[in-house]
């Protein structure tokens, strides 16, 4: 299946010069959304997780799905102020500003073996924050992280090349 073609571009968007990948299409797509699940899924069983960690917003949305398929938790990493205390917080910087996420600690065990999951794999600053700054610090592991979309031009792949990668498309 070509999930590329599920995939709308929107110029200028969230500003200037930046081309917005819309997985909108492809999520409204029942085939093209289980094939995107199916192989996210088979990817990901091959690590042996216990907990797969969704990026809000986008990466809760197959996050959840990918975590029932493979038969382990999920443990969404939400933006600042969306979970009661006590958190733990990491930040960084994105291709066109600063964010933040956080998540309850005591849902990264000691030793859990935790997926990554997020739609889009940019500068890889976001899955570098979540892997370092969240799961590492609560001394969990992190076994790949998995992505709809990779944006080669942008070199996250390199950023994070101590972790098992996968991506389904690649601009």
């Amino acid at each position: 299946m070509n999930l590329a073609e599920k995939v709308r571009e929107i110029p200028d968007w969230p500003q200037p010069g930046v081309g917005f990948k819309d997985i909108t299409p492809l999520l409204a797509d029942p085939k093209a959304l289980a094939y995107t699940v199916d192989q996210l899924s088979e990817w990901g069983r091959e690590k042996k997780p216990d907990l797969v960690l969704g990026a809000e917003a986008r990466g809760f949305i197959l996050g959840a799905a990918i975590a029932k398929q493979i038969g382990c938790g999920f443990v969404p990493a939400r933006r600042p102020g969306k979970l009661p205390p006590e958190t733990i917080s990491a930040t960084y910087a994105l291709e066109y500003g600063q964010n933040a996420l956080e998540l309850h600690p005591d849902m990264i065990p000691k030793g859990a073996r935790v997926l990554i999951h997020d739609d889009v794999l940019a500068t890889g600053g976001t899955v570098e924050a979540i892997a370092e700054q969240l799961i590492e610090k609560l001394e969990g592991i992190v076994v790949g992280c998995c992505f709809i979309i990779e944006l080669g031009f942008l070199n996250g792949r390199d950023r994070l090349s101590k972790y098992d990668l996968k991506a389904l498309i690649e601009y």
